[in-house]
């Protein structure tokens, strides 16, 4: 069974920064994919970024400026870096894998950006 586990959300005043960090656990763990999604109130979920196998990283066009996301292969795990950060990133994270053609979520984990 695979795990998919978030951490690192919480309350950030406006223009700073917060690092979410999402490990991924279990047997026959062959990734693909791992990256991040997020939903805001009453918004649909949508994609934030995320990092392949091969190296190789995508962002959201609004995003790429403030947002890095990172990975880590020997721990299974994937960072997302987030600067500058203005309400409009409020939002639960949500972190995804993909493994061996299937994607799998962790629970979300929330931001809060105010003052």
């Amino acid at each position: 069974q695979v795990q998919v586990v978030e951490s690192g959300g919480g309350l950030v005043q406006p223009g700073g920064s917060l690092r979410l960090s999402c490990t991924a656990s279990g047997s026959s763990l062959d990734i693909d994919a791992m990256g991040w999604y997020r939903q805001a109130p009453g918004k649909q979920r949508e994609l934030v970024a995320a990092a392949f196998s091969g190296g190789s990283t995508n962002y959201a066009d609004s995003l790429k400026s403030r947002f890095t996301i990172t990975r880590d292969n020997a721990k299974n795990a994937v960072y997302l870096q987030m600067n500058s950060l203005n309400s409009e990133d409020t939002a639960v994270y949500y972190c995804y894998i993909t493994n061996l053609g299937i994607i799998y979520w962790g629970q979300g984990t929330q931001v809060t950006v105010s003052s």
